[in-house]
């Protein structure tokens, strides 16, 4: 298990890296236009930006604290959810400052900086957290399937969503999706290594 999330968190940050530093390149210009031209205008598509934004990811974060503390006492998953989702969210900002690409020339648009797209990677984070803790509660395997498969189902359109109102390039989306997995790797990693060293210590 560990050197799958090792594995995935390596091969995410590579792809991360590598937009990160050609994102202005003619292969990924063309890209990043002929995405706009396929979603461009979704109004279905669109609608799932209303799952990425920041309140709606505030209350979220707030009732998954409150479940696991008033319901679980699980105390090392409400830490987990706190480095997810608003240490990620830190990390994203820090990173739009460092990168500094506009956003998409359309009338009025947002003001802030566009690389990595927020809404990929935040919604990467708090669905696929959710999905994790999820799936520990649980023996049923096929349970399991369905909360990793919704979770990536729905954080694949509320990143698409960016392209589809023209808030972001396609190449934004698809870094704030690498980086945020890189995020959650590193954070299930110190997960999985201090639920080890405290049943060592119970032992």
């Amino acid at each position: 298990m560990n050197n799958r999330i090792i594995l995935a968190g390596i091969i995410t940050f590579v792809l991360f890296l590598i937009l990160r530093y050609t994102y202005n390149s003619p292969l990924f210009e063309s890209f990043d236009e002929n995405m706009q031209l396929l979603v461009g205008g979704n109004r279905f598509i669109g609608i799932f930006h209303y799952l990425g934004e920041m309140k709606f990811i505030i209350f979220i974060t707030l009732v998954l604290l409150l479940w696991l503390w008033l319901k679980l006492h699980h105390y090392r998953g409400m830490l987990l959810v706190i480095l997810t989702i608003p240490m990620g969210f830190l990390l994203n900002q820090l990173v739009k400052r460092w990168v500094e690409r506009p956003r998409p020339e359309i009338e009025n648009q947002l003001k802030t900086f566009s690389f990595p797209s927020g809404h990929a990677m935040l919604g990467i984070l708090y669905l696929l957290t959710i999905a994790y803790l999820l799936s520990e509660r649980t023996h049923d395997e096929k349970k399991k399937w369905w909360y990793w498969i919704g979770a990536i189902f729905i954080a694949f359109f509320v990143g698409l969503s960016r392209v589809a109102e023209s808030r972001h390039f396609a190449t934004d989306v698809i870094a704030g999706w690498c980086l945020g997995i890189t995020w959650l790797c590193i954070c299930i990693y110190w997960y999985k290594h201090k639920e080890k060293g405290h049943t060592g210590m119970k032992r």
